[in-house]
């Protein structure tokens, strides 16, 4: 299947797994509205993936907002005419929970969590009988790594959501995917980029762009193909 002429609402497109993806959409000929929290990131992206080709429209959307959340989707409405494919994907780091003040950590929780539900209800709504919805977690949800309390919290319960997600829409036509990055060379990361690299070259980390081949993988299976959930590390994982 092409993604080309495809209407794909990408959740945190401006850095990371997110900008890959954006890219490889664009490079693929599909219509995209991405999000991002900060305006000069969200064009910086979006200047970049521009002349790759497809139709790419942007918008700053804060995921912990209900008010950016019914306007996101009235632009989708607006720019793309519709909806076929999600990816949820936005997601910040966090600290233990308690090195966090209340409010940071609430913040994290509404934007990991609740806010990917949120856009899910809202994709939903707007999907035809072929919708798609790919939901970002992350290995964390297993592991268990110290220091990653709260992390792991949003991440295991975006985990139950999809798998359980998928049975209660399948009859629906809607597919739904999980896909389980391991360490990825990101902005998230607290290493620097010099450091990311030497990881990436002794396969301790992957690309961000290994993570997007992974998703196109996934949406372009035909409708009789559900990849129910992809796990992906790099061949030296750290699981602590």
């Amino acid at each position: 299947m092409s993604l080309e002429g495809k209407r794909i609402l990408l959740t945190g497109g401006t850095t990371g797994i997110g900008r890959a993806m954006l890219n490889l959409f664009a490079r693929e000929g599909a219509r995209v509205l991405t999000l991002g929290r900060h305006e000069n990131t969200l064009e910086e992206a979006l200047t970049a993936a521009r002349p790759l080709g497809g139709e790419v429209h942007g918008v700053v959307v804060d995921l912990a907002r209900r008010e950016d959340i019914d306007r996101l989707f009235v632009e989708v409405e607006t720019r793309l005419g519709g909806l076929d494919i999600l990816i949820s994907n936005a997601a910040l780091g966090a600290d233990p929970i308690d090195k966090m003040s209340d409010d940071d950590w609430r913040y994290v929780v509404e934007v990991n969590l609740v806010g990917a539900l949120a856009c899910t209800r809202g994709a939903l709504k707007m999907m035809g009988a072929e919708g798609q919805i790919v939901i970002i977690g992350s290995i964390s949800a297993e592991i268990h790594a110290p220091g990653e309390s709260v992390y792991s919290a949003t991440k295991a319960g975006l985990q139950a959501f999809a798998l359980t997600l998928r049975k209660e829409v399948a009859a629906q036509g809607v597919r739904v995917s999980l896909v389980q990055p391991g360490s990825v060379g990101s902005d998230m990361q607290k290493s620097s980029p010099e450091e990311q690299r030497g990881k990436i070259e002794r396969e301790e980390m992957l690309k961000a762009e290994d993570i997007a081949e992974a998703v196109q993988f996934v949406v372009t299976r035909p409708h009789r193909c559900d990849v129910v959930s992809l796990r992906i590390e790099p061949r030296i994982q750290a699981l602590t």
